[in-house]
Order: C-alpha cells, then structure tokens, then sequence
C-alpha cells in the first residue's frame, strides 16, 4: 500500500490553514465534480482523491492523525526504508481492527462510484466516513455534497445510487454550509444517509445568514444627477434607482432580494449593494469644456 500525500493532491502546504484548504477544495471539486465531466474517468478519480483528502485535512482531529503519520514515514523512508515495507499495522485505525461489514451495501457506489475511499483512508481511518464501530450507537452516514449558492438558492436536487436502486434526493431552498439533508435508510446497514451541504463560492455575492452582498457598477453622471442601474440578484436583474448627489461605496437595501429561508422559503433575507462609481479615463472636448465650466461654479 502506498503512503497519500493529501497536501499534495490539494496543492496545499501543510501548514495551510482551515480556511485556505476549505477555498482549494471547493475550486477543485467544482472543476472536477462528475456531473461537469460526465464520462470522463480520469476527472472521477481526480474527484475521489480529492473528496479524500478534504475528508481528512478539513477534520482536526484525522489531521492531526494524518501529520502523525506522515512524520512518522518521512523518517523511516530518510532512514532507508523502502516503499512496501512501511509497517502499516502499526497505524490502523483505532477500534481493535473492528471493520464494518455493510451486507450489500457498497459505499463506493453511493454518488455513482465518486464517493469512494482508497485502501490506504480505510487502513488508517476506518472503512468510511461516518461508519460506526460495532457495539456503538449507530447514527448514520454522512457524505459531502457540493452545489452552487444559486442552487442552494433554488432548491436543487441529487441522484444517488444504492442497493442497486437510484435515488433522487431534494435539497431544499436556503441550505448553508454545513446543513444536513436526511434521507432515510440509504446509508449501510440501513442507516440514514446525511448529505452535508457545501456552499461553492460565488463571484456574484458574498452571504452573510439569509442576506448576501454585491457591487455593481455606475459612471460619475448618474452618481451625480440620479438614474437607474442594473443590478443581479439570484433571481434576475433588477433596476436600483440612483438618488442624485450619491458617494462612491455608498450601500443600498434591498429587502427581500437575499437568500430564501430554510424553514419559510417564502421568507427572504435582504441584499446589500455597495456603488461602485466609474471615473471616465477619456472625455470628448464638449464633456471637458462642460465640466471645467462645472468646476468653476461655487457650491
């Protein structure tokens, strides 16, 4: 068995924060996720070894596991070991060598095979994620589940497939990072499956709760003598009316535009529009004669 380096598979340095990992992974797995690459097998194994080390790099805990262990075989292989003769057995996983069988249930086939785990995650952390020891408390599965703000905005749906049956999965309206959607008997053994919900970042909006924030454009006529603009909610393009007289990064309101809510999709949160005043580089000689007679005028 191989030693995975899951800095390395994210491009990260091992002393990268929570937070920069956190931004990586979501812009690998938007770019290699199977629905964006459908067919395409070499894009699905980029995606599994992906999910893989997110699953171990995002938990403190494994982590710190996972920076034990590599310690550990960076000194035995700078000793002279040789790949093959690393001592695995001295790293499984906690638990008395404990494995969960799970009947007919393959979790590698949850999410259309993309979800599964590699020998070495399952010697040093378990056969899955969320898979319970024997004798414990069983509470189910969790895997990780990436959509778009718009479809967190939306409501979207997921197809899964287990015991040999596809499920589709409804993923409703106001989801943020970190929510949980039950479905109900599709994990092993027939415990419930919870999907755990990743926001993926949008370069329109920023989200705060149910509110979210955006810039939007407008030259220095209309910031000075009022008038409309263009600007995008997750819902389509709306007109803002500009007061005359308005400064630049000046924020207007706009109730109800944000993100519906989780319990009340009816409910919206507001959505927060920073001005952003744009200086012409170049004026015609009519434009220039006109302002520098302005700039004369006393206020």
């Amino acid at each position: 068995m191989d030693y995975k380096d899951y800095y390395k598979i994210l491009g990260v340095e091992r002393k990268a924060s929570a937070d920069e990992i956190r931004k990586v992974y979501r812009k690998l797995a938007l770019q290699y996720h199977p629905d964006r690459n459908p067919g395409d097998k070499k894009a699905e194994e980029r995606f599994k070894e992906i999910n893989e080390a997110y699953q171990v790099l995002s938990d403190s805990e494994k982590r710190a596991r996972y920076d034990q262990l590599g310690s550990a075989y960076s000194n035995w292989r700078s000793g002279g070991g040789q790949p093959g003769d690393f001592n695995w057995g001295d790293w499984f996983s906690p638990g008395g060598g404990t494995r969960a069988e799970y009947g007919n249930v393959n979790v590698d086939d949850l999410f259309g095979g993309a979800g599964g785990f590699s020998d070495f995650f399952r010697t040093i952390f378990g056969e899955a994620m969320g898979a319970p020891a024997r004798g414990r408390q069983q509470q189910g599965y969790q895997q990780s589940v990436q959509i778009s703000l718009q479809e967190a905005y939306d409501g979207t749906t997921r197809q899964l497939q287990t015991n040999g049956r596809k499920i589709q999965v409804r993923i409703p309206p106001g989801v943020k990072t970190g929510s949980k959607v039950r479905v109900a008997g599709a994990g092993p053994e027939g415990l419930d499956l919870y999907l755990v919900v990743q926001i993926a970042d949008d370069n329109r909006f920023e989200r705060n709760g149910y509110d979210l924030h955006t810039t939007t454009n407008v030259n220095v006529f209309t910031a000075i003598l009022g008038g409309d603009a263009d600007v995008e909610t997750p819902a389509g393009k709306v007109k803002l009316n500009i007061p005359p007289g308005t400064q630049p990064e000046q924020v207007f309101r706009l109730s109800g535009r944000g993100m519906p809510h989780l319990k009340d999709p009816k409910m919206k949160g507001d959505l927060y529009v920073k001005l952003k005043v744009q200086i012409p580089r170049y004026l015609s000689p009519e434009q220039r004669e006109l302002i520098e007679k302005a700039s004369r005028i006393k206020f």
